[in-house]
C-alpha cells in the first residue's frame, strides 16, 4: 500500500516542477478532499496551505517557487520523498503507533555528534566542554539509524565538534540509508568541490551553515576568515542547485542584525532556503553571561521570525520562540534527542546531563532511561509556549528532573552541576517571564 501514495506523490511533484505557477494551485485543490479523508490534515491547515499556494505575494509562495526553480530535480524528488513521505507521513504514523504501544517517548529526529573534534574554537560554543577525542564509530552511527527507522524515525541531524571532519563517513551513511533525510550543522570550512559533488550524488543530505551575521560578527566568534569560507561554501552549493540552510546563534551583540531585512535578503541572495535561529545559552562553567540576549532582544526575534515567514521567501525557525507550534519542549525523545560523541543519551544538545549510553544496548532500550521518562512526565514544561525550555525558562524543572533521575554531567572537561546551571539560568528565566507572559496573552487573543 505504501507504493500507491508514493507514486502519486512522485507524479504530482513532476507536474508541479514542470509548471509550478500553473499546476501548484490545481494540485492543492485536487488533493484537498483526498487528504481530508485520511484525517491527517485539518481544515485550518488546508486553509493555510491554499492561502500560501494561491497568493504570489506571500512569503510561503515565494519560498515554494524558489525551492522548485533553484533545486536540482532529482535532489528535490529525493528530499520530498524522504522528508514529506517517509519522515512526515509514513514515519510519523509509525512513530505515533509505537509511542502508544510502548508508552514512551520516541523521537521524530535524532541529533548525533559523529566527533567532538573541531577545526575552530568559537567563543561560547555549547560543545566546547566535551573531550576533543571522542567519536561515534561508523558502525554505531549506522546501528542508530537502522534501529531508529524500525521505530519510524527517518530524520537524522549531525553536529559536533565539526561533523564534516567525518564527512566521508556521513556521505556513506546517507548513501546506505537513502530512504532517510540527513542534515548537518557545520561551520562550512570543510565544504569543497568534492563534498558538494558527493551531496549531489546522494541527494538526501542538507548542510546547515553556521553564520553569525556580518563578516565582523562571524569572525569575532569563529575566527578570522571564517565568514568568507561560509560564503564560498554557499556559492559552491548554489552553483550545483543544492538546497541548504543557515544556522544562526543570536546573542547580545548581533540580534538586531541577524533578524534584519538586510541579513535575510543577503541569505536569500546567497541561495539559503531556510534558517534556524538559536539563542545563546551559557552552558559550561566558563560560559560568558555577557553574550546572553536580553529579554527585549528575545522578544524582537519572536516577532521577527513570524514576519519573515509571512513576507520573505525563506522559512525560518526559532528553537525557543516557536514553542507554540510544537506544544512546548520537544527534547527528551518527545520529538528529538541528542547523542553526543561519547555516546551519552542527552535529552537536548544544550542539556549536558545523561543517565544512559547508546553503547551496549538497542536504541529502544536506551530511550527508556529515567531522565527521558522524567521529561515525558513534565512536558509541556509550561502552559506558556513562549517559555518552553526546562533549562532556560523553567530551570527548577531541570533541577528536579536531573536529581530525580540520577543523571550526571556529560561535560568531561569542565563538569557543571545542575545546581550551578540552575543558579545561572534562574535570573535569566525570571527576567523573561513577565515579557513572555504578556506576549503569550496577546498571542492567544489573536
Amino acid at each position: 500500500m505504501k507504493s500507491i501514495p508514493e507514486n502519486v506523490l512522485r507524479t504530482s511533484l513532476r507536474l508541479v516542477y514542470a509548471n509550478p505557477e500553473k499546476n501548484l494551485p490545481k494540485l492543492v485543490n485536487w488533493a484537498q478532499p483526498i487528504a481530508a479523508a485520511t484525517g491527517r490534515i485539518q481544515e485550518k491547515q488546508w486553509k493555510m496551505i491554499k492561502r500560501i499556494t494561491q497568493d504570489p505575494s506571500s512569503g510561503g509562495y515565494g519560498l515554494i517557487m524558489r525551492i522548485i526553480h533553484q533545486t536540482d530535480y532529482e535532489v528535490l524528488e529525493k528530499i520530498v520523498m524522504n522528508f514529506v513521505f517517509n519522515a512526515a507521513w509514513f514515519g510519523s504514523e509509525q512513530l505515533e503507533k509505537n509511542r502508544v504501544e510502548m508508552d514512551m517517548n520516541i523521537p521524530w529526529a535524532i541529533l548525533m555528534d559523529p566527533t567532538s573534534a573541531c577545526n575552530l574554537s568559537c567563543t561560547g560554543c555549547w560543545a566546547a566542554e566535551y573531550k576533543k577525542t571522542d567519536e561515534l564509530s561508523f558502525q554505531t552511527l549506522d546501528r542508530i539509524i537502522t534501529e531508529g527507522k524500525e521505530l519510524g524515525t527517518y530524520a537524522y541531524l549531525f553536529s559536533g565538534g565539526e561533523p564534516l571532519v567525518r564527512k566521508h563517513d556521513l556521505i556513506k551513511l546517507a548513501s546506505k540509508h537513502n530512504d532517510a533525510i540527513f542534515a548537518a550543522f557545520t561551520n562550512a570550512t570543510l565544504i569543497d568541490d568534492e563534498f558538494a559533488e558527493d551531496l549531489l550524488s546522494v541527494k538526501n543530505f542538507i548542510p546547515l551553515i553556521s553564520i553569525e551575521g556580518t563578516e565582523e560578527m562571524t569572525d569575532a566568534r569563529r575566527g578570522s576568515g571564517v565568514w568568507k569560507k561560509c560564503i564560498h561554501a554557499m556559492d559552491l552549493l548554489r552553483e550545483r542547485n543544492l538546497p541548504f540552510g543557515f544556522s544562526t546563534c543570536y546573542h547580545a551583540h548581533n540580534t538586531e542584525y541577524v533578524g534584519s531585512d538586510e541579513f535575510i535578503e543577503f541569505m536569500v541572495e546567497k541561495g539559503a532556503l531556510f534558517g534556524w535561529y538559536f539563542t545563546y545559552i551559557p552552558v559550561g562553567e566558563g560560559a560568558s553571561l555577557g553574550l546572553v540576549a536580553s529579554p527585549s532582544q528575545r522578544a524582537y526575534m519572536l516577532e521577527r521570525v513570524r514576519e519573515i515567514r509571512a513576507h520573505r521567501p525563506l522559512f525560518v525557525l526559532d528553537f525557543w520562540n516557536d514553542g507554540n507550534h510544537v506544544n512546548g519542549c520537544i527534547a527528551g525523545g518527545r520529538r528529538y534527542l541528542h547523542i553526543n560523541s561519547h555516546g551519552d543519551m542527552e535529552p537536548c544538545a544544550f542539556i549536558h546531563y545523561a543517565c544512559e549510553s547508546i553503547h551496549g544496548k538497542p536504541l529502544v532500550e536506551a530511550l527508556r532511561n529515567p531522565l527521558f521518562k522524567a521529561y515525558r512526565e513534565h512536558q509541556p514544561c509550561n502552559s506558556n509556549m513562549f517559555r518552553p525550555c526546562p533549562m532556560f525558562d523553567n530551570p527548577e524543572l531541570l533541577l528536579d528532573m536531573v536529581n530525580q533521575s540520577g543523571a550526571q554531567s556529560t561535560q568531561r572537561i569542565d563538569s557543571e552541576s545542575v545546581e550551578q546551571l540552575y543558579a545561572k539560568c534562574k535570573p535569566i528565566a525570571d527576567s523573561w517571564e513577565p515579557i513572555a507572559d504578556s506576549l503569550w496573552e496577546a498571542y492567544q487573543e489573536k
